[in-house]
């Protein structure tokens, strides 16, 4: 399982899933902090019993400064990849207030199936609002959570 979160600013890009996202706020990160992909990412380690995204890229590595969180998520499947593992499936849910998501879904799905290199059958992308409750729902910030099934190849 995986999660993350990050707050809505502005002055930077929303993207999520690996889709820039028009909107007048964006997500405060090292990365592009792309809060699905890194919860992604964070459930597949997990799963492989390799760590969590800040043990592999940490915030403090100026490396990682800016990065498309697709490029963070292909290295992830190389990582499960060279430890004997094989991506089953992924499912996903984003918890954002607004913008609406829907529109970006099948796309964010693509991407990520394409990064990790399993069919797109694999991937299940959703979001949810929290009706107005919470740091997501008065738009302070965007979470996400991650659920991925691997096995031994």
């Amino acid at each position: 399982m995986g999660y993350d979160v990050h707050a809505l600013v502005s002055d930077r890009k929303l993207v999520l899933g690996g889709v820039e996202i028009t909107h007048q706020l964006g997500l405060l990160g090292h990365s592009d902090a792309d809060v699905l992909l890194h919860a992604i990412a964070d459930a597949l380690l997990g799963a492989a019993a390799l760590g969590d995204i800040g043990r592999h890229f940490p915030d403090t590595d100026p490396q990682y400064e800016g990065i498309s969180s697709l490029l963070l998520l292909h290295h992830v499947a190389g990582l499960l990849d060279g430890s004997g593992f094989k991506i089953g499936n992924i499912d996903a849910t984003i918890v954002a207030q607004r913008p609406r998501l829907a529109p970006f879904i099948t796309r964010m799905n693509e991407n990520i199936a394409h990064t990790l290199g399993i069919a797109l059958e694999q991937v299940n992308v959703k979001a949810t609002t929290e009706e107005h409750l919470g740091f997501t729902g008065t738009e302070k910030g965007i979470s996400a959570y991650a659920v991925a099934g691997i096995e031994t190849k």
